[in-house]
């Protein structure tokens, strides 16, 4: 089976739970769920407008620290960026616009505009965003196009850190979380892309895109 993200023919069935069935790439280590079990367009929207995601709210801020502390170190001011899948409350956007950035917004669901997906950005911001894809390789390719030469793309989610875990992990039971990472994953996708990739702590990746 050719694996949803890194393309490669190595990926074969790997659980199935609650009627759901789940696969597991060999070579980058993805593990996704399969096709059949996507939730329909609305129920996602749905679930998304469930999240508590306050823009104010001092707990998600702190958070949302653990990507944008590492990132800023990488970043100069005034530097134009992109939180790429912002949901509801794009708390990280307004975070880095006091810090000093410019933050453009996009969302297909709450910030639809498809035209700030013409341009390229200094930084790319992806919290909490990753397991919801559906095509992971489309959308990081996509990410990949909206980055600048030198660029930053900082992504937060969670991260597997063991497959014995997988039945009983609390992030596989959101019916929108589809696709599932672990380090390997993301050293994976760099060297696919030629990007520089940095694990700053557990759920938190740095990837910058190569100048040539």
């Amino acid at each position: 089976m050719i694996c949803n993200l890194c393309r490669s023919n190595a990926a074969s069935s790997f659980k199935t739970l609650d009627n759901k069935i789940y696969w597991s790439c060999e070579v980058c280590g993805c593990k996704y769920l399969d096709k059949l079990h996507l939730v329909k367009r609305e129920e996602e929207e749905q679930r998304y407008l469930e999240h508590n995601n306050d823009i104010k709210d001092k707990a998600y801020r702190l958070f949302l620290s653990k990507l944008s502390d590492p990132l800023k170190e990488k970043i100069s001011l005034g530097s134009h960026g992109l939180d790429f899948g912002c949901g509801t409350g794009p708390a990280l956007a307004d975070m880095l616009t006091q810090d000093g950035y410019e933050v453009s917004l996009y969302d297909p669901f709450f910030y639809p505009d498809k035209n700030v997906l013409s341009k390229q950005y200094d930084f790319v911001t992806c919290t909490e965003t990753a397991e919801h894809f559906h095509n992971p390789c489309k959308e990081f390719n996509r990410l990949d196009d909206l980055l600048k030469p030198g660029a930053w793309l900082g992504i937060m989610t969670s991260f597997l850190t063991s497959d014995d875990e997988f039945e009983n992990w609390y992030y596989r039971r959101d019916p929108t979380h589809v696709t599932f990472y672990c380090e390997k994953t993301f050293q994976v996708i760099a060297s696919q892309r030629n990007w520089k990739c940095e694990i700053k702590s557990k759920d938190v990746v740095l990837l910058q895109k190569n100048y040539g």
